[in-house]
């Protein structure tokens, strides 16, 4: 992949059509308008009077949709690596927009910060929440929640290269790039297209499979179908106030923390494995990874545990220190326990998994474990060099050399994301935010992962959070979805140039 200096540069070579841009985005918002007819269905079914808030965005967003796709007519069809960049961006703003309608007109009632912050908070798939009693929310309101981080597990955009066979060109990949996280960008089909379907396709099928065995314990299917969209996509909204932990069902936990551990894994490495390919599981150095992490994690979790003489049964011991650990690694951050009173050392163990997430290509936050293993491959091939200066050997993942360019995006990327957390960390402690809470807040927005601590809970509200902290968690959790780089693209002054 393309340093960033050197993709603002390419980005230069071609005039924004905004036009074709806007075009695009009226189709965006007439698939919206599709999607929030679902929670729409439901309210009239129960009979509850949310029905008329979806009614409204409905109409609103459709109308909006409709208008920008007829009345604005592009003069040309070309969109370049900026238009990507800025569609990309765009889409994941407009959707909130016109997404936080149902939870500013209907039963929640939120003011226009909070509105704003639960719609991003959803299609970032962070889960956090300003709904201090979701269980007195309409079905409507609870099963839109849930569709919004489905919505945004993959990606609005990915959805939308699935869709829409004319994107199957150099738009599609510009589009493409700028939505996928990782360090590498590998297509699975022949075709951008191909690539999308097949993705949105195995994550649809995953999807339908979680909601059976759910529905097979205590779920009834409304629960099983809100808690399947929020844990596959790793958002982690649940339907009641004390989130998973309600349940106090082993198979609950277990069967999610199955699936957690799945949306933690690159689809493209899923696809291949389920095609008969069962080794390039093992072969794969990020899985290997993810899962010696997990096994470490919990060993060390077990030790703060019982250092902290807080284990109540044989569960505290096992499935409740897993869940948590996948939970926190995948950045789904379903609560099942109160992790806080493990100790300070899982405390911080969890903010460390928290600020790495788990595998590139996934539908997780963080910096990923892609990076992890290149810094730490990377410092073992710096230590040969240091004690043979003549050493010619490359950082190798997966049998692939990491360039200098790939080496300059890793830096670039690990220290503008560490800076954003600084930065989000010290303007919420500037707003009266107790400082550890504050920066635990930040890391929390920034790596999508919507677990609180502290002041917030482990399964609390944001909503005591004034109105500015409010913009600024949005404005985190929508940098940490989109990996940074697009928002310090449209930022950047030689990126308006023409």
């Amino acid at each position: 992949m393309r340093s960033l200096s050197s993709t603002i540069r390419s980005a230069n070579s071609r005039q924004i059509n905004f036009r074709k841009q806007l075009n695009l985005l009226g189709l965006l918002l007439i698939i919206e308008a599709a999607f929030l007819a679902a929670p729409l269905l439901v309210c009239v079914f129960m009979g509850e009077p949310d029905w008329l808030a979806f009614l409204i965005t409905v109409g609103v967003t459709s109308i909006c949709g409709l208008i920008l796709r007829t009345a604005i007519k592009p003069q040309s069809d070309n969109l370049g690596r900026k238009d990507g960049c800025m569609i990309t961006c765009m889409v994941w703003i407009v959707y909130s927009l016109f997404g936080m309608l149902p939870f500013i007109l209907g039963s929640p009632q939120l003011n226009i910060s909070e509105g704003f912050f639960e719609a991003m908070s959803g299609f970032t798939t962070t889960g956090a929440t300003v709904i201090r009693d979701i269980e007195s929310c309409s079905h409507g309101v609870q099963l839109w929640r849930a569709l919004t981080q489905w919505i945004g597990g993959l990606g609005i955009v990915l959805f939308t290269l699935a869709v829409i066979p004319s994107l199957n060109n150099s738009r599609g990949i510009f589009m493409f790039h700028a939505e996928v996280s990782g360090i590498t960008h590998d297509k699975i089909g022949a075709r951008i297209a191909n690539t999308a379907k097949i993705l949105w396709g195995l994550y649809g099928v995953l999807t339908l499979i979680l909601i059976s065995l759910l529905w097979i314990g205590p779920m009834n299917f409304f629960e099983s179908v809100c808690h399947a969209f929020a844990c596959i996509s790793t958002g982690g909204f649940s339907v009641h106030n004390d989130s998973i932990a309600s349940y106090e069902s082993f198979y609950v936990k277990l069967v999610l923390t199955v699936f957690m551990f799945i949306g933690g894994v690159n689809f493209g490495l899923i696809f291949v494995a389920i095609r008969g390919k069962l080794r390039a599981l093992w072969q794969n150095d990020v899985f290997r990874t993810y899962l010696w992490l997990i096994v470490i994690n919990y060993i060390v979790t077990l030790i703060s545990i019982f250092h902290a003489g807080s284990w109540q049964g044989w569960q505290s011991l096992t499935i409740d220190p897993i869940f948590h650990i996948v939970s926190a690694m995948t950045s789904t951050g379903f609560g099942a326990g109160n992790f806080e009173m493990w100790g300070e050392l899982a405390l911080v163990l969890t903010i460390l998994m928290m600020y790495f997430g788990a595998c590139a290509g996934s539908t997780t936050g963080g910096a990923k474990i892609d990076r992890l293993l290149y810094l730490l491959k990377n410092f073992k091939v710096e230590i040969k060099r240091a004690v043979s200066p003549r050493s010619m050997k490359a950082v190798r993942i997966n049998n692939m050399v990491i360039t200098s360019e790939n080496t300059n995006e890793i830096i670039a990327f690990l220290l503008i994301y560490t800076a954003l957390i600084l930065f989000g960390g010290i303007l919420l402690s500037a707003m009266d935010f107790p400082i550890v809470d504050a920066f635990f807040s930040s890391i929390s927005c920034a790596s999508n992962n919507g677990l609180g601590a502290g002041v917030t809970g482990v399964t609390g509200s944001f909503d005591f959070v004034p109105s500015a902290g409010k913009w600024v968690m949005s404005i985190l959790m929508l940098a940490g979805r989109l990996e940074v780089f697009a928002l310090i693209m449209m930022v950047t002054p030689s990126f308006w140039r023409k």
